[in-house]
């Protein structure tokens, strides 16, 4: 049997799923999740291979309007996404309006390349309303195959999966087969505390902080990790670190529990708060945070 390998990019709005979707195919939590929109920043590569395939599937922030150069960034992945897929997986969910960001459904339309339409959460719809949703899709993306699922209770992803092995252009792997990821350690022990942001603070703050590991070593039996969270005004640092540094304790705790998980190994963090004014507004912050 000849060998199969390709790149899918997942795209969507945000919110709809694309992290969890990502996450349950590779197999592991590479891609952060929350309730927050603009969770996912970075494009981040997932690979999964067997003896006879490669899938290398790719994470993309969700589509917005960009009010920030960071937003202008994270809409370069996108539209990068768009040009490079051997597959596309365009997410959307049952409650979101199938006429959002109709510009870039028209996009999406004129791709030359297999296109699979995943509508997600739909364990909080009804097969009526399903059904409708469908029919919708049908008239505006008539190429795309059309498929029903729950990234959170895993429902139809199998079927995702056999698709895209179907779909699969003939090619050797793009990787090595023990390949997971395209990005170092360093960027997940950044994106674990992130996450741990985003989960803890409310209003603007999560969307005003960047993480900057300063240091990340190893010896045999721990992980040595420094962080910065930059934040972009002095009364946000003052919220980040909490009365007497209890917020910045809960979060550097919860952050180094999960970083114990995918590490394999013990972590010691330590947290540090910067205030880094308007450097979602910086070509050369957001140089050095890796978006450009």
């Amino acid at each position: 049997m000849a060998h199969k390998s390709g790149f899918v990019n997942i795209l969507g709005n945000p919110n709809v799923g694309k992290s969890t979707i990502m996450n349950a195919l590779v197999g592991e939590n590479l891609s952060v999740i929350t309730s927050k929109a603009q969770t996912t920043r970075h494009r981040i590569m997932g690979v999964i291979s067997g003896q006879d395939f490669q899938v290398v599937y790719s994470d993309t922030p969700g589509i917005i309007k960009p009010d920030y150069k960071l937003h202008e960034s994270m809409m370069k992945f996108v539209r990068q996404a768009l040009t490079d897929a051997d597959i596309l997986l365009y997410v959307t969910e049952i409650d979101e309006d199938y006429l959002k960001n109709r510009d870039f459904i028209d996009k999406i339309s004129q791709v030359n390349i297999p296109l699979l339409l995943l509508i997600n959460k739909i364990d909080l719809g009804s097969q009526e309303k399903l059904d409708k949703l469908v029919d919708s899709w049908s008239e505006i993306l008539r190429k795309a195959i059309i498929i029903p699922v729950s990234a959170k209770e895993k429902f139809n992803l199998d079927t995702v999966f056999r698709k895209i092995l179907e779909l699969l252009p003939e090619s050797p792997p793009y990787f090595p087969k023990d390949t997971l990821t395209d990005r170092p350690e360093r960027f997940f022990a950044s994106e674990i505390i992130r996450e741990k942001v985003f989960l803890n603070y409310q209003k603007e703050i999560p969307y005003s902080t960047e993480i900057e590991i300063d240091e990340f070593r190893e010896d045999n039996k721990m992980l040595w990790i420094r962080a910065v969270i930059h934040v972009a005004r002095e009364t946000q640092k003052g919220i980040i670190i909490g009365r007497n540094g209890s917020a910045l304790k809960k979060t550097g705790t919860a952050a180094r529990n999960d970083m114990e998980k995918f590490f394999g190994r013990k972590v010691f963090l330590e947290l540090f708060v910067k205030v880094n004014k308007d450097w979602r507004k910086s070509d050369y912050q957001l140089r050095r945070f890796g978006y450009k």
